[in-house]
């Protein structure tokens, strides 16, 4: 298997200071957030299914510096990093994953299943490639209202081999939607490598052939990631079509919380962690002079601070009563009866 992006950081041009700041700020918080959720999890204070985001903080924190808060973004069950940056408050994410009435869906969708319409996360789910048409008919509906939203869909890999996600291709592009197809292609399907499952481990190559746009990005190179995104929703804003960005990374934790990793070549998972995207944003903003080792120390202590915060009030805040389970579902069978 061929690790495409483990080659030296790219020299892509350098965004302005403030942009690179926030880009590192909002990657810092999805890495310290997951390493705190799994961190619960060992301990057992937390009890919920877990897909681990580190590697995909580039892809993650572009999404968050490109839409405006008013814009969709529909996720995947891998959605940590994706909803802390669109913006979700952190509370009420740890929240919903602990199963807290206080979270983003009150504590009934879990770590897998959040929606906060507020801040235009208008769903993650947990079936692969099903996020797709639902952002097709966000664009679609964005440009019958000429509303000026863009809407943002993620997926993995694997997700390309659904049927649903060539059909939301093809409509997006015969409709020109604005929408942007976002593949965070860690090179793993689930257990599966992407060489296993594809003559042609060029995804982006798949929404070409329907006659979209398309960009094929170095995914551990931060800079090169958010460009791209940028370029691609304002293309959309600006009635230019959808495009599909390909995130080159590689999955540098298991598919899941406490699943076996053991077929994941070794070389190749060492070779990778190397350019973990956090720790190397953070040398390369100190060496280039963006911010001094103090400053971005600050950084660093007040996403700690965010966190641990967010940690404790999931913790404290009351469970979902059970009354609540029947509330805000399409029908409730009662006594053999469905009302």
């Amino acid at each position: 298997m061929t690790v495409a992006p483990l080659g030296p950081i790219a020299e892509t041009a350098a965004p302005d200071p403030a942009i690179q700041r926030q880009l590192y700020t909002i990657m810092r918080r999805i890495s310290v957030l997951e390493d705190a959720v799994i961190k619960a999890l060992k301990t057992g204070k937390l009890r919920s299914p877990f897909y681990p985001v580190r590697g995909l903080e580039p892809a993650c924190a572009a999404i968050g510096m490109t839409l405006n808060p008013t814009d969709y973004l529909v996720s995947t069950y891998r959605c940590l990093g994706d909803v802390v940056a669109k913006g979700v408050p952190l509370p009420e994410i740890t929240a919903e994953m602990f199963g807290k009435v206080t979270g983003t869906s009150k504590g009934k969708g879990g770590a897998m299943h959040m929606a906060d319409p507020r801040n235009g996360l208008m769903a993650t789910t947990g079936v692969v490639g099903a996020g797709l048409p639902i952002a097709t008919g966000l664009g679609l509906a964005a440009k019958m209202q000429g509303t000026g939203r863009v809407t943002i869909t993620t997926f993995g890999d694997g997700a390309t081999s659904i049927g649903a996600c060539h059909e939301s291709l093809n409509l997006a592009a015969a409709w020109q939607l604005p929408v942007v197809f976002l593949c965070q292609n860690n090179q793993w399907g689930e257990h599966t490598s992407v060489d296993t499952y594809t003559a042609n481990p060029e995804l982006s190559d798949r929404a070409s052939a329907l006659g979209m746009r398309a960009v094929r990005v170095d995914g551990f190179e931060p800079f090169e990631v958010y460009e791209a995104v940028r370029g691609a929703v304002d293309l959309a804003r600006n009635d230019g079509g959808p495009t599909f960005v390909e995130s080159v990374t590689y999955r540098l934790r298991p598919h899941s919380f406490g699943a076996d990793a053991s077929y994941v070549p070794a070389e190749e998972l060492e070779l990778a962690m190397q350019r973990e995207p956090v720790p190397t944003l953070r040398q390369r903003l100190i060496f280039d002079g963006v911010l001094t080792e103090a400053e971005i120390d600050s950084i660093d202590a007040e996403v700690a601070e965010d966190v641990e915060n967010a940690m404790r009030f999931a913790e404290t805040e009351p469970g979902t009563p059970p009354e609540e389970m029947l509330r805000d579902v399409y029908g409730v069978i009662v006594e053999g009866n469905v009302r």
